[in-house]
């Protein structure tokens, strides 16, 4: 899954993102409004973190302009702004959550998941598709009810498989929400993740839709 962070205070950002990271966020971090909304403007995004006090153009009027371009994403405003008319204005620009400094990182990733999960339209933390079940609150698999195993990339092509189970998720897509931007990317990367994670969960889950991408799926092809 695929995190834009825009936050100008370096120490703050870099703490952020490392956690995000640790639990297999894909990162992009932006330190001003221009550079941050130009992102989330061309990249495929699962959420957005942002700061309203930013550089160059206010966290605000980027999150206006993209909700004006039609972009959906969830948005999580992290700010030092605690009155109430401030956190009213961040949710007529169009956040879905709000959170004030200081806060635990922890809790900025709990509700980061609560918002991927429910953009994607699930209304319950738990995700089954046959015998794979995912918590997306907490982030673990299971597979007929024991823990799955799983490397980072592992992880982040079967979380945005389940979170779009019964649906086609495009090649393209999936590369970019499950690499980091500066990662050397083989072209037949996917193949090979694939390829584990069928023998890991069966090679019935995962259908391939040639000429598109994967399909996760527990119905018979």
């Amino acid at each position: 899954m695929r995190i834009l962070l825009v936050e100008d205070d370096r120490s703050l950002s870099a703490a952020i993102a490392r956690h995000l990271r640790q639990e297999n966020f894909v990162v992009d971090v932006a330190e001003n409004g221009e550079d941050g909304q130009h992102l989330g403007e061309t990249e495929r995004l699962d959420a957005v973190v942002l700061d309203l006090g930013l550089p160059l153009k206010d966290g605000a009027a980027v999150l206006r302009a993209w909700r004006a371009a039609g972009l959906g994403f969830p948005v999580l405003i992290l700010t030092a702004r605690d009155n109430w008319s401030d956190k009213v204005a961040g949710f007529k620009a169009g956040a879905d959550d709000y959170l004030v400094k200081p806060f635990r990182v922890e809790e900025l990733v709990l509700r980061v998941r609560a918002m991927v999960r429910r953009a994607a339209g699930h209304a319950s933390p738990r995700i089954d598709c046959g015998a794979l079940s995912f918590d997306a609150q907490v982030g673990t698999f299971e597979l007929d009810g024991l823990p799955l195993r799983l490397t980072a990339l592992e992880w982040r092509v079967l979380a945005c498989l389940m979170l779009r189970a019964g649906h086609v998720v495009e090649r393209l897509d999936l590369l970019e929400r499950v690499y980091d931007g500066d990662a050397d990317v083989d072209s037949n990367s996917m193949e090979v993740i694939i390829a584990r994670l069928r023998r890991k969960i069966g090679p019935a889950l995962i259908k391939t839709v040639r000429g598109r991408g994967y399909c996760l799926s527990a119905e018979p092809a």
